[in-house]
């Protein structure tokens, strides 16, 4: 079955119970890990993007350390919502990967609020 796009797509909730950074980062490598068990291929996490829209501290986090798993070969790729979209080279890859993600609400809404992890 070499080709065919796998359909898995997982999506989390880092905000919920309004963690701490550090404890969102810890919950991020859980499920980075548990969705590669499961056979997904990609992990859309959703972070927030702050009350004061100037950023959010999850989201800057999460943002440096997907920038350092894929650095290091641990993660495909990552796409932030604001860059969720058709006419990004990094999102028809993806699809590529996880045809559901086609069908996915975020597409084209330029949500700063999540972020998909190529896994």
């Amino acid at each position: 079955m070499a080709g065919k796009p796998t359909s898995k797509l997982r999506e989390v909730n880092l905000e919920a119970g309004m963690p701490f950074a550090d404890q969102a980062i810890k919950r991020l490598t859980f499920e980075i890990h548990h969705s590669r068990s499961m056979g997904c291929s990609v992990l859309k996490i959703i972070h927030g993007y702050g009350s004061s829209g100037t950023g959010g501290k999850i989201r800057t986090a999460s943002r440096k350390y997907l920038a350092r798993l894929k650095s290091g070969g641990e993660i495909q790729d990552f796409i932030p919502g604001e860059a969720f979209s058709i006419f990004e080279e990094a999102t028809r890859r993806a699809f590529v990967r996880c045809d559901d993600l086609r069908r996915d609400r975020d597409l084209d809404r330029y949500n700063n609020g999540v972020t998909f992890i190529v896994l």
